[in-house]
């Protein structure tokens, strides 16, 4: 499994235990030891990954931070780990301690759910005051999941993390000016546009009115974007199911297909199995193939690889049939298409055997 899928798995794992994770030390063994382990580090190797290990600067108070990430001898980061409920913003400065006393380039503050990275780019081996990344796990975006991805031990590299750090605090402060500006424009930032289209004297009754124009231009500026992403996703999943509307469905020592009809039916249950199978593999590998008295479900267009049959014939008997590793499967009648997702598990297990 790659990395992308391990965290996608985890952050599935997050939202399905925490409310069963009563104290910190749950937290830690349930969601931020499997975390560790994802980006490649051997929790159970104290070369790698050192537990408790000691980071009280005046060395009177016995202070020791939750794990240490060691590579080639050296801290390169350190981890406090919070209850999963706690939250996070009290415990800044107790990690700033241990952030000096260890010598760490990086700084982890987490709860398991929610994850800050820390590093010095203000002032050399003096935690900055705000993360340079920042993410809830069960929320986590692909730019995210990019920047998270330079922490594997695979992947570590100071240097090509201080650069991301610095562009990734630089692009969170614009888009909070950004955002300032678009909801709150100041007058300055009034004026320079008003200038570009407005030839007469900027007086404070035109700067009133551009105001309110620049909210509503930015506002369907925006509206336009997201219009845009959401016919390009409507697009691709029109284009899709005319590709499979059109892909021959004939098997070898079958009868005529002409005699084989993919129902609407079958076509709804495809695309709720190919978005959950998404979760471990990519839906371009997820195909489907009807026959006469079933439809089937493969990875890669490959009857080898099956994940499950649709026995979907008599609409009013509708039989979903997961694939089990010898082959075979046990049928399960659903009243709905919706009771699908009940049989996620034995879904996504099947898909995994291809991976």
């Amino acid at each position: 499994m790659d990395f992308k899928d391990a965290i996608k798995q985890l952050a599935k794992r997050a939202g399905e235990l925490k409310n069963n994770l009563q104290t910190e030390e749950a937290t830690k063994n349930a969601l931020i030891m499997p975390f560790i382990q994802a980006l490649g580090y051997d929790v159970f190797n104290p070369m790698e990954v050192v537990p408790e290990m000691d980071c009280d600067l005046t060395k009177k108070k016995g202070e020791k931070i939750d794990y240490a990430i060691v590579k080639d001898g050296e801290t390169i980061l350190v981890i406090e780990c919070k209850h999963w409920q706690q939250n996070l913003d009290s415990h800044k400065m107790q990690l700033a301690r241990y952030f000096v006393a260890s010598k760490a380039k990086f700084g982890l503050l987490t709860n398991g759910i929610e994850y800050r990275f820390y590093t010095d780019l203000a002032k050399e081996n003096l935690m900055d005051e705000v993360p340079f990344l920042s993410f809830n796990i069960e929320e986590l975006k692909d730019v995210q999941l990019k920047a998270l991805e330079k922490f594997t031990k695979e992947n570590f590299d100071v240097d090509s993390i201080m650069n991301s750090a610095n562009e990734l605090k630089f692009m969170s402060e614009l888009k909070k000016i950004i955002k300032e500006l678009i909801e709150n424009p100041n007058q300055e930032f009034v004026k320079t546009l008003a200038k570009q289209v407005y030839t007469g004297k900027i007086t404070s009754n035109v700067l009133e009115q551009f105001t309110e124009l620049v909210k509503k231009a930015s506002a369907s500026y925006v509206n336009d974007k997201i219009s845009e992403r959401l016919n390009i996703v409507v697009k691709t999943n029109e284009a899709e199911q005319q590709k499979v509307d059109e892909t021959p469905v004939e098997i070898p020592g079958s009868k005529k297909e002409s005699e084989i009809v993919t129902t609407q039916t079958e076509m709804e249950a495809y695309y709720i199995i190919k978005s959950i199978l998404r979760e471990v593999i990519p839906g371009n590998r997820v195909t489907m193939r009807d026959a006469i008295s079933y439809c089937s479900i493969f990875i890669d267009d490959n009857n080898r690889k099956p994940v499950c049959r649709l026995h979907f014939n008599n609409e009013s008997n509708l039989r979903l049939e997961p694939v089990g590793a010898d082959g075979k499967g046990e049928k399960y009648k659903i009243d709905s298409l919706d009771e699908i997702f009940n049989y996620a598990d034995q879904l996504i297990e099947a898909a995994k055997r291809y991976l």
